[in-house]
């Protein structure tokens, strides 16, 4: 029998708080990255790993998000009046990327009821979950190796990236054993933001997931933890120690948006690699830098 196609669940509901005041009144995950969205460089990783399918939960005042990626006739009519192909054609692109849909979370009651609310969209299927905070470089490719390794194993699988111990207090962390890939290893347990004291290793949960439908009931049945949001990390906790969950090591580029010092960082560093941007920003960046 052939594989039900995946889906992508994207979560879009956070407030953003630490972006205020520019997230008063815009998503946090439409803030621009450059030029784009730093959604839309989410929903392109999910096409380029041959997911058409996506959906994304939002929160109130989220609407921005579904403008983006439907069509506007006006933009579209002027920038095919003056000519400007180049920029009709970016235009049309975020509009045809996927098929794309919406559902409300209600309330922000954490990343496990997030997912939760995909279930009826999702169905009794294998999904993947990407979070918009983590911007993985397209020349680094991760979700294709984590769908590959759930499709030889039926398990659950997330990404992992060793961080600085003094940092894994502001990550999932996980208890880890070797396989025979040393870039995949079989996780067999989690603890949300440990002090580094507990930390069972420095392998942190970074925000990409290949999720069994089991989490589901799992996510239902779980309580509400640290700040009354219900954890995903909780339900991952109960599917490592029953069915098994597996873990990508990721090794490549990753851009931080969720935190204002590492959002501006990933704006550098995106542009300065362009070949459009960079032949101008490097050498201002290496002038500016000798200046401090």
């Amino acid at each position: 029998m052939s594989r039900t196609p995946i889906k992508a669940v994207i979560p879009a509901a956070g407030l953003g708080t630490r972006f205020l005041p520019a997230t008063k009144a815009m998503p946090k995950e439409m803030l621009p990255v450059v030029d784009k969205p730093a959604i839309q460089y989410v929903v392109e990783e999910a096409v380029a790993a041959g997911i058409d399918d996506v959906l994304i939960i939002l929160g109130r005042n989220k609407n921005n998000i579904s403008n983006h990626f439907d069509s506007m006739p006006e933009l579209e009519s002027n920038l095919l009046k003056k000519g400007d192909q180049e920029k009709l054609d970016r235009v049309l692109h975020s509009n045809d990327l996927a098929d794309i849909h919406y559902v409300r979370q209600g309330e922000p009651k954490g990343l496990g009821h997030a997912v939760l609310r995909a279930r009826n969209h999702v169905g009794d299927s294998t999904f993947a979950v990407l979070l918009g905070d983590d911007l993985i470089d397209e020349r680094d490719p991760l979700l294709p190796k984590m769908l590959a390794e759930n499709a030889a194993s039926g398990l659950t699988v997330v990404a992992l990236m060793e961080v600085d111990p003094e940092h894994i207090h502001m990550y999932g962390a996980a208890a880890v054993e070797p396989t025979d890939d040393p870039d995949v290893v079989r996780v067999t347990g989690l603890v949300e933001k440990p002090n580094k004291e507990d930390a069972p290793s420095n392998y942190a949960v970074i925000g990409r997931y290949v999720l069994t439908p089991g989490v589901f009931d799992i996510l239902e049945r779980t309580e509400p933890g640290k700040g009354g949001e219900i954890q995903l990390t909780d339900a991952l906790q109960e599917l490592a120690t029953t069915d098994g969950v597996l873990g990508v090591v990721f090794r490549g580029r990753r851009y931080d948006t969720g935190d204002r010092v590492d959002y501006i960082k990933a704006i550098v560093q995106l542009a300065a690699d362009r070949t459009d941007l960079g032949p101008d920003l490097r050498p201002w960046l290496k002038d500016f830098a000798a200046q401090l």
